[in-house]
């Protein structure tokens, strides 16, 4: 590559974008390689709706929605159905994942500019009660701005990084195979 890097991000998706910005911001010097052009920095999420899964957010509990923490974890357990040696790892994510989107999740994305619609809606709608797959409550929070909305904050930050030298885009370079030598 050419250059020296503390963390390779393999692609410039949304999770690539947060990922090597908030690394860049703890002071490491961040290389991001994706396999598309700048042009489609962001990859999918850019043409996505913009919806996000929060929970017990301002928003749910202006339209009298009572969620919790415990309900949303109920109604992933009750998608997900974990109940091979194997699920551990996925389990472990879930958890983790809900514990974000009822806590931190959303004053984190408003600290970051995000905003959302008013008005949340249904996504993997599910029955009435957490036996059995998808929501049992409305989580389906949409940002303004859609798509490019949620990515707007990181391509920011990220050009912000790059302007500063700790973050470098490799764009048309693909990741065919990673390499481990004595551990690293």
């Amino acid at each position: 590559m050419g250059q020296q890097t503390d963390v390779i991000v393999v692609g410039g998706g949304l999770a690539g974008l947060v990922a090597a910005t908030e690394l860049a911001d703890a002071g490491k010097r961040v290389t991001v390689v994706d396999q598309e052009g700048e042009q489609n920095l962001g990859g999918q999420a850019f043409w996505s709706f913009g919806g996000l899964f929060l929970v017990d957010s301002p928003e749910q509990r202006r339209m009298g929605i009572k969620d919790s923490h415990a309900l949303a974890l109920e109604d992933w357990m009750g998608t997900a159905g974990f109940d091979r040696e194997e699920d551990h790892w996925p389990r472990k994510w879930a958890e983790a994942f809900v514990d974000f989107a009822a806590t931190e999740m959303r004053p984190w994305l408003h600290a970051q500019g995000m905003r959302w619609f008013p008005v949340v809606g249904w996504a993997e709608r599910g029955g009435y009660g957490a036996v059995g797959h998808g929501n049992s409550v409305p989580r389906f929070h949409v940002t303004w701005g859609t798509g490019p909305g949620v990515l707007a904050p990181f391509v920011r930050r990220a050009q912000a990084a790059r302007e500063k030298g700790t973050l470098t885009f490799l764009f048309r370079h693909r990741v065919d195979e990673l390499l481990v030598e004595a551990g690293a």
